[in-house]
């Protein structure tokens, strides 16, 4: 995705009150746009048929269908579209679901607006993002779920080089923002930020230039 487009959001949750603060939340960002909204699984298969959205923030608890099904089916129907889990319920069993049906994060509904924000940010960049807690919950299933992606490994040799955001988002063609978002990612995945570590990390996994 061109990463000084807008991204698209479409807004999937059966209760009117909360989509309404959402939007309104939403809105107020510039880079973001709500391009539609649906209160249960069929309006929202018929929204997304009509409509394009980068990243889609889903509720669990449809009337009509389970979220984390809705989620499977339109990874498969529209592979490009990511998904972020909004929900208020914490359950270790509907986490490691979501990761299953290509959910790209789960996100509390009381997180703070700013996360709810940070976190569409992150996966419309080809990210992930969890809440704090989400992320513990997580921690068990397997180093193989906390690998970095690719961009991410440019990110870190990077920062483990000394370089700022602004010259990082120059050499790698994106926005100072989507540095800004891998920056996180990697920090949650590796707990680590100080140049020195990240030097260490990039060096015990062979993706310093030269290394075999």
């Amino acid at each position: 995705m061109n990463p000084h487009a807008c991204i698209k959001v479409a807004l999937i949750d059966d209760h009117a009150l909360v989509r309404d603060g959402i939007r309104a939340l939403l809105m107020a960002i510039p880079e973001l746009d709500v391009v539609g909204e649906a209160g249960s699984g069929a309006e929202a298969l018929e929204l997304l048929d009509r409509v394009t959205a980068d990243v889609v923030l889903m509720d669990i608890g449809l009337k009509d269908m389970n979220g984390l099904e809705l989620t499977q089916s339109l990874r498969q129907q529209f592979p490009e579209l990511r998904v972020l889990i909004l929900s208020m319920y914490d359950n270790q069993e509907y986490v490691n679901t979501s990761v299953k049906v290509g959910a790209s994060g789960y996100v509390l509904k009381d997180a703070p607006s700013r996360e709810i924000i940070v976190a569409i940010q992150a996966i419309a960049a080809g990210g992930t993002y969890y809440s704090e807690g989400i992320a513990e919950k997580l921690a068990s299933r397997g180093a193989e779920e906390r690998e970095l992606t690719p961009r991410e490994r440019e990110v870190l040799l990077m920062l483990a080089q000394g370089h700022n955001n602004k010259t990082m988002a120059r050499a790698l063609e994106i926005s100072v923002r989507t540095v800004e978002t891998h920056r996180l990612s990697i920090r949650r995945k590796l707990d680590i930020d100080r140049p020195a570590d990240l030097m260490k990390h990039a060096m015990v996994h062979g993706w310093l230039p030269g290394q075999h």
